[in-house]
């Protein structure tokens, strides 16, 4: 099985398919590598296409030592696994969890993003919220281990923001449950605590954020409630950013709309790769209504 190492010893798994400029995906807390499958597919038709498994989320490894989660280490894998595919950059796709290690890794390594696209980021992210996202975080952590991946794994595949999924595509919904209860309890509780839990808010990263340069997409599903304003603060904040909103979707925009967001994204990828991707226009950001003086 191949494996990518980190800078900490820690080994991750990936898979790649196709040719051409490099495409890297980059999942959510409830996925793993599988989770990208149907962009894959179709994808790797045109671009070459890397997906993989995120620390703690098997058959990547599962380290034990509570320091080994972070959101740097989740931004800093996904540098490890260009550096081990000797790829100087790429375009990064990233979902919730994976979202913010995109945006964080589009901060921290300007010079290796062909692009960002940036999906369903914001859990905890508004200032009202961060104490309850955080009791969120640990409450479900502490189910992870107690209750084990399946009884645990059930419930969290049922929050408020994946039903949506559940009632457009039940047989997709299944497969994605069932890929969730297969991951580590370990892994699950640790990336709670170590990434999700202590990350920082997207409202303390604006200044960080005005320095992105790399055309960036960011995407949500419009009953993802808690992204929508989080991703008005992206698409404001980034001087490079567009904001697609899918109808009537939830949380896991890339496998219950699959057709929506492989559109949205190609159509962004094309515009990239073509040099056509604009910078906003100063005059677009003047607090005037009407324009008028």
């Amino acid at each position: 099985m191949p494996h990518i190492t980190g800078d900490d010893g820690v080994k991750l798994y990936f898979e790649e398919a196709g040719h051409g400029a490099p495409l890297l995906f980059v999942h959510e807390f409830a996925g793993d590598w599988r989770s990208w499958e149907p962009q894959m597919r179709h994808f790797s038709r045109y671009y070459r296409c890397i997906t993989f498994s995120a620390r703690g989320f098997p058959p990547s490894d599962v380290p034990t030592d509570p320091a080994s989660y972070s959101q740097e280490r989740a931004r800093d894998d996904i540098a490890a696994i260009l550096d081990g595919l000797d790829l100087e950059a790429a375009h990064v796709v990233g979902l919730s969890m994976g979202g913010f290690a995109t945006l964080h890794f589009g901060i921290t390594y300007p010079q290796r993003c062909r692009s960002l696209v940036i999906a369903g980021c914001g859990y905890g992210a508004e200032p009202d919220s961060r104490a309850q996202f955080a009791e969120e975080a640990e409450t479900a952590a502490h189910r992870f281990e107690e209750l084990g991946m399946t009884e645990a794994g059930e419930s969290y595949a049922l929050g408020p923001t994946r039903v949506q999924f559940q009632n457009r595509d039940p047989r997709g919904w299944r497969e994605f449950r069932d890929q969730l209860i297969e991951h580590s309890a370990l892994g699950s509780a640790q990336t709670l605590r170590g990434v999700q839990k202590e990350r920082p808010s997207l409202y303390e990263l604006v200044d960080e954020m005005k320095r992105i340069t790399a055309p960036t997409l960011v995407l949500t599903g419009d009953e993802d409630w808690p992204c929508l304003e989080p991703a008005l603060l992206m698409k404001r904040e980034i001087e490079t950013a567009a904001l697609a909103v899918i109808p009537n979707a939830g949380h896991t925009i890339n496998l219950e709309t699959p057709e929506a967001f492989n559109r949205l994204v190609e159509e962004f990828l094309f515009t990239v790769e073509t040099g056509r991707w604009p910078q906003r226009d100063p005059r677009a950001t003047s607090r005037a209504i009407l324009g008028t003086k």
